[in-house]
This record gives C-alpha cells, sequence and structure tokens, in this order.
C-alpha cells in the first residue's frame, strides 16, 4: 500500500526553485532515499512529505501520520536531556495508544508505549527494532555523534506508530561502517512496515532501498552548427 505519493511536486520561491517536478512513491515496508547534491532541496522535500513544509507545485498524497526522525535545524535532541529522557519525555507525551487505533499502530510502539513506567529505554530500542544501536541511555542530547542524533530520532519517530517516517542527512558525519550500519538500520525499520524515507549524499552498495535523485542540472542541448550564410550575388555599381 503506497503511503505517500507525488507527481509533478515542486516548490518556488521568489528566489527561485527549491526542488521542482518530483514523482515520488514510497510504499508500506519500504526504504526510499532521496540523494542529491549540497543545495538540491532534499530537506525541504523531506519536510514537505511529512506535512511540516508547503510545496506550490504538483500533487501531495499521503496516508497516515508522518513522524520526523533527525532533522538539522528543525528536529534534534534536546542538549539538556539524556537519551533515556529524551523517550521517556515522548512516551509522556504521547500518552497509551486509544483503543480505536490499536490495529493502526504497529505492535512493538504499542508495547513500548505501555512499557514507558519499567524499562522506557529499552522498550522503546527493540521496538524500533535497533538492539545493536550505539546509544547510551545515559548520554546527553549535547553530546551525542551525528549518527547517535540519527539513531535517536529514529527511535522516538517510531513511538508514535506513524505510517512514514522521514530522516535527512543520515550520512552526515559517518564513516564507513557507520554508514554500512546506519543504512542497516532504515532497512530493518521499513521491514517493521513504515514507509522509510531518507535523504543523503549516497547510499550505500547493497542497500535495499528505491533510490531517487533530485536536483542535478539539466544537460543543455548541444548547439546546432551554424548554418552558411547564402552566396549572395556581387553587387553592380550604379
Amino acid at each position: 500500500m503506497n503511503i505517500v505519493e507525488t507527481r509533478g511536486l515542486g516548490l518556488r520561491t521568489r528566489r527561485g526553485w527549491v526542488y521542482r517536478d518530483v514523482d515520488l512513491t514510497a510504499a508500506s515496508g519500504e526504504l526510499v532515499a532521496v540523494t542529491g547534491p549540497p543545495g538540491s532541496g532534499r530537506t525541504s522535500l523531506l519536510l514537505t512529505l511529512a506535512g511540516r513544509f508547503p510545496h506550490s507545485h504538483g500533487e501531495l498524497r499521503r496516508r497516515g501520520p508522518a513522524a520526523l526522525g533527525q532533522v538539522a535545524g528543525v528536529h534534534e535532541p534536546d542538549p539538556t536531556l539524556t537519551v533515556a529522557e529524551h523517550i521517556t519525555e515522548r512516551l509522556l507525551l504521547l500518552g497509551p495508544v486509544p483503543r480505536r487505533r490499536r490495529r493502526l499502530v504497529p505492535v512493538a510502539a504499542v508495547r513500548a508505549r505501555r512499557a514507558y513506567r519499567r524499562d522506557a529505554y529499552a522498550a522503546a530500542v527493540a521496538g524500533a527494532g535497533l538492539t545493536d544501536a550505539p546509544l547510551d541511555p545515559d548520554r546527553y542530547g549535547r553530546d551525542l555523534t551525528p549518527v547517535e542524533r540519527q539513531v535517536l530520532g529514529l527511535v522516538l519517530a517510531s513511538l508514535g506508530g506513524p505510517s512514514l517516517i522521514v530522516a535527512d542527512d543520515v550520512d552526515a558525519g559517518a564513516d564507513r561502517p557507520e554508514r554500512e550500519w546506519m543504512w542497516g538500520a532504515l532497512e530493518r525499520l521499513a521491514d517493521q512496515g513504515y514507509a522509510v524515507v531518507a535523504s543523503a549524499r549516497a547510499v550505500e552498495p547493497g542497500v535495499a532501498a528505491t533510490v531517487h535523485r533530485i536536483g542535478d542540472p539539466a544537460v543543455p542541448a548541444p548547439a546546432l552548427p551554424a548554418e552558411p550564410a547564402p552566396d549572395r550575388p556581387a553587387e553592380v555599381p550604379a
């Protein structure tokens, strides 16, 4: 089932196009990677898909709620809270899953929200399928590495039981082993039934993701050779 679908999606401001002509589909259980050069509008596109940013052209259809993972400058960890405190706070804000929605929310998210009084951290990480995550529950938000910030963002996003999870620049500040682990974590998250859309500079080889590249400049059409000027008859002096 398609969770998010766009046709000709674009955002144009007074300064020009932020992104344009995006045809993208992400289904339940699918990982979609949005790649492109700096300034290509990857972050703005992800925020639009999640309903946090407008678009000016095209169509956007989304089924079910969306949640943000790590998006620098928009959705980031609180520097004064530990990882465990972030999770406990989010669970308290979410509260129990209403009975009428339990069939629509992944079982793992329901269990995590029920278990917050016992061991919120363990339940939340297990619910996201990230038990091997490089994450210390007592580490403060200000001390998290780029990869740890991404992991915490994914765990928090999964707690609400959304249909769509988006995460921005998942390979930023990461070395190759960290990038490989991160893409594996995103694949496992998609395997749980979420539609996952992540932006990155590039996708690691072997990752089971649908890659959608944006922002590449159009290749100019080759110039046609100039036609020779027609012969003109010699002017006869008067």
